[in-house]
């Protein structure tokens, strides 16, 4: 069964399970149980870049536009529990909606589970340099405290889209180019914390 659940909910979950070890925004929130505890959470977000938010179909439609920021399942969940989820979310998400993801390719992820699902996928994003944070990690902001004169590599991500409910103006608007569903090995993260063995797909 999948349903939402306020993002407070997710925050913790996500916090201890995925291999960034940091929140995005979060505006949805939803989780895949089998009994009372979820085994996993999916969640939806306003993107860091306005630049990204008008750029995938046009500045008109820059406020339909959400990320898909974290999908985290079990590691011995059942198959397919990660498609079934992200599909019963997306459907779950207001209308129209046009939803973004991505899959790192420095983590040697390829984005299966966006092909399972039917998304687009429109190529693979500049690697890019962000400067460098206080706690040595990378930030796609001017954080206060960064240091300006020391740059940390951004890994080249696959870029995948999905129309949610969108009308044929809004798709026909799409400005990247669709492509063959890139291919090759992938893995899952060790995701391990102290309540339980989790996996992956983002």
């Amino acid at each position: 069964m999948v349903k939402a659940i306020p993002s407070s909910h997710a925050t913790e979950w996500l916090r201890r399970r995925h291999y960034a070890h940091r929140l995005p925004s979060i505006s949805y929130a939803f989780a895949v149980f089998i009994g009372p505890e979820p085994i996993g959470v999916c969640t939806f977000g306003q993107p860091a870049s306005l630049s990204l938010c008008k750029g995938i179909c046009g500045p008109q439609y820059r406020h339909l536009v959400l990320e898909l920021n974290r999908l985290c399942v079990e590691d011995d969940a059942p198959k397919n529990t990660s498609s079934y989820l992200v599909g019963r979310a997306l459907r779950a998400l207001p209308k129209p909606a046009i939803v973004v993801s991505y899959a790192d390719s420095a983590q040697r992820h390829v984005g299966y589970i966006y092909q399972a699902t039917n998304w687009l996928y429109t190529g693979k994003t500049t690697a890019r340099t962000d400067i460098a944070t206080p706690n040595g990690q990378h930030s796609r902001h001017y954080e206060k405290g960064g240091d300006y004169s020391k740059r940390i590599p951004r890994s080249s991500k696959h870029r995948y889209i999905y129309f949610h409910a969108c009308t044929p103006d809004i798709v026909s608007s799409l400005r990247y180019p669709l492509l063959p569903y890139p291919k090759g090995d992938t893995v899952r993260y060790d995701a391990t914390a102290n309540i339980g063995k989790q996996g992956a797909l983002l």
